[in-house]
């Protein structure tokens, strides 16, 4: 269980990571 958690955690920071990325690629396109 504590194993999954951990790799859920860092797939969702992962998560949040790119698509902080791809804002600030959307923002620069507009």
């Amino acid at each position: 269980m504590a194993k999954k958690a951990k790799k859920a955690k860092k797939a969702k920071s992962a998560v949040k990571k790119t698509a902080k990325k791809t804002r600030k690629v959307a923002k620069k396109k507009k």
